[in-house]
């Protein structure tokens, strides 16, 4: 079994808590499945599920490599230097990334409203992109787009292999094949 879930803004990648905080019980029902993967609690997305233990190493093991690709709202206004910096791969405190897939993006229409809202500060501009990885550090994009001068303001994983969000909307679930 495999499900795809639209993970909402600050609920923890985990099924309980001891300090009483939204986990995945509060959207998942279905008995004996786990995430595959995570996703920081700050972070919004999708979120793979299953009860199958092969399935989910294939998914994520970094040998393979799978692509999982984000929609960033940074702080800033995003130039081609800043581009060519994630598309090489940035130096962070834990050694160099993999060469990532980053472009301009616009805001999405389909972009549901985020409870707390982003901060909005009237002198700084915000920007969007959407930067694809192959590996999966610990808050990787935020550092990337921090190391190149951007820091994330909001973060979407939209796709993890052949896997997307497409209109899922936040809490709800869908059962793939």
């Amino acid at each position: 079994m495999l499900l795809a879930l639209n993970k909402p803004y600050g609920v923890l990648c985990q099924f309980t808590d001891e300090l009483g905080r939204p986990t995945l019980a509060d959207f998942v029902t279905q008995k004996d499945v786990y995430a595959a993967g995570r996703l920081d609690r700050d972070s919004e997305g999708l979120l793979l599920l299953t009860d199958d233990g092969r399935l989910a190493h294939r998914l994520t093991d970094p040998r393979h490599k799978q692509a999982k690709t984000y929609l960033a709202q940074v702080e800033g206004v995003i130039d081609e230097a800043a581009l060519q910096a994630l598309r090489r791969g940035v130096a962070l405190n834990d050694g160099p990334t993999l060469p990532a897939e980053a472009a301009f993006a616009a805001e999405p229409d389909w972009l549901w409203p985020r409870d707390p809202p982003v901060r909005f500060r009237q002198s700084i501009p915000t920007s969007w992109l959407t930067l694809t990885l192959r590996e999966g550090r610990n808050r990787q994009v935020r550092r990337m787009t921090a190391a190149v001068g951007l820091p994330t303001l909001r973060l979407i994983r939209v796709r993890i292999g052949d896997y997307a969000l497409d209109g899922l909307a936040p809490g709800q679930i869908r059962h793939l094949s």
